[in-house]
């Protein structure tokens, strides 16, 4: 009875420790900035891991050109641009703590 209450106790131990790595990712991401583009660079954007937009930059030569709709669809394309690769980070470091599990609330 003893090895089932140890065996407990130790999947609690790595319950504890894979939620400390968790958090010590999660605050990582917060940390990390990436950036977003579009148009050969006219339109960037900073975002982190958690895929907060942090800045936008709209090149000068983007302004003056006076293209309402081109300016609008670079703007989206580099913020997806910035989301996607917040995404793709933020997968890359969780699933190297769950092991590749898809586990509830780690996204």
């Amino acid at each position: 009875m003893s090895g089932t209450f140890g065996d407990m106790g130790n999947l609690l131990r790595q319950a504890q420790e894979m939620h400390r790595q968790m958090e010590n990712a999660r605050e990582e991401l917060r940390k990390t900035q990436l950036e977003g583009s579009a148009g050969g660079g006219a339109v960037r954007v900073a975002v982190n891991g958690e895929g907060q937009v942090l800045k936008i930059e709209i090149s000068k030569e983007a302004l003056e050109s006076r293209d309402k709709a081109l300016l609008e669809d670079l703007v989206l394309a580099a913020v997806r641009d910035g989301l996607s690769r917040a995404s793709t980070l933020r997968e890359e470091r969780l699933s190297k703590i769950s092991g590749g599990l898809s586990l509830p609330g780690l996204s």
